[in-house]
């Protein structure tokens, strides 16, 4: 079978080979550009907090770039596909080798079997690289760009609801029963209206409600301010309520959003957006496999007759397509119009489809 794919083991390394370069080009080229256009919009606020300067703004790039490189990755494929196919195109090599006997689907195996190799690196990239750089990058832009938070695990502005009650926590250590809070304030309203605002500096579990201590109400209606030396608010909220209350996709891995969800799902909560964001994290890769069949339409025809741009117009339009369609099927998945798995691959496999079409209907 191997051999019947690739009948050419100089040919398949060639076209791989050119196929790679090309592509890498074109991502470090658009990671220069938008890179260079995104620090101007963020240098400013980076070096406007006190004592920050070129190191700080050096920080930013190898937190920001990753993201770059992650979001524009498939599309570099896209690109590297369509010049990688009319350079071939145009020097008559792809007529070469169909007049050799090779079929559409044998021209472009190379190109597939090494879009698969960047679907595995861009997966192992995204799970170790890019969701740490996405959380850490989260964490410094929410203090301004002040000093870097120590990461230990600690969830920061926390906002639970109870009724109808407002807990807004400034910081929670800990899981479970063993959750520690900091910096407590309890919006206490009735219809709707503000009766109350407890503050607490600590809190810790106490039976099934939060213990306060110290404590200080204030009396909305009297403006008094009364001193507790301990108080127990939101007997009604669990643990997970502060521990998962607050889950960014992006800056998780694979392994960690699922155990997250999985979480979630125990505590009774809703976890569709963020079912749809993990099956996405494994079809976003897998999109550089669809490029060079969706590009594939610039190999074919002859460039002598004058549609070798029109045909590579084509081919990229269908790209444009595909990351439009995916964009918008995530975002129906996330207001729950989609289920989470259809939302993630259907994309995928309706313009897999689409793209055979096209070839076999074309050349085959």
């Amino acid at each position: 079978m191997i051999r019947a794919l690739f009948p050419s083991r100089t040919i398949a390394i060639y076209m791989g080979r050119m196929f790679l370069i090309r592509t890498f080009a074109v991502l470090a080229m658009l990671v220069l550009i938008l890179q260079a256009l995104d620090l101007l919009s963020e240098s400013g606020h980076i070096l406007a907090h006190p004592g920050n300067g070129e190191p700080q703004v050096w920080q930013y790039l190898t937190l920001r770039i990753p993201e770059i490189i992650a979001q524009f990755l498939p599309f570099s494929v896209l690109l590297g596909t369509i010049i990688t196919l009319s350079t071939l195109n145009q020097n008559s090599e792809v007529i070469a080798l169909k007049a050799s006997g090779l079929s559409a689907h044998q021209v472009l195996a190379p190109l597939l079997i090494t879009s698969l190799g960047v679907a595995l690196i861009s997966f192992t990239f995204n799970d170790r690289v890019v969701s740490r750089a996405t959380a850490t990058l989260d964490a410094w832009q929410k203090v301004e760009y002040g000093p870097m938070p120590i990461d230990r695990g600690d969830r920061t502005n926390v906002w639970v609801r109870d009724g109808d009650d407002l807990i807004q926590v400034e910081r929670v250590r800990g899981m479970g029963d063993h959750a520690k809070l900091t910096n407590v304030t309890l919006f206490d309203r009735t219809n709707g209206s503000l009766v109350a605002i407890v503050t607490g500096q600590n809190g810790v579990r106490d039976g099934h409600g939060w213990k306060l201590t110290p404590a200080t109400r204030f009396d909305v209606a009297t403006g008094k301010k009364t001193q507790l030396p301990a108080i127990v608010i939101g007997q009604s909220v669990r643990p997970d309520q502060f521990t998962l209350a607050t889950i960014d996709a992006g800056g998780l891995s694979f392994g960690a959003l699922r155990s997250a969800i999985a979480d979630l799902g125990a505590g009774g909560r809703p976890t569709k957006a963020l079912e749809g964001a993990m099956w996405h994290k494994l079809s976003a890769p897998l999109s550089s496999i669809l490029m060079p069949l969706l590009g594939a339409v610039a190999a074919f025809g002859l460039a002598r007759s004058g549609k070798l741009f029109v045909r590579a117009v084509i081919g990229m339009m269908l790209g444009f397509l595909y990351f439009v369609a995916d964009n918008f099927a995530l975002a129906m998945g996330n207001i729950g119009a989609y289920p989470p798995f259809l939302a993630a691959w259907a994309p995928f496999l309706l313009f897999f489809m689409i793209g055979e079409a096209v070839l076999i209907r074309t050349e085959e």
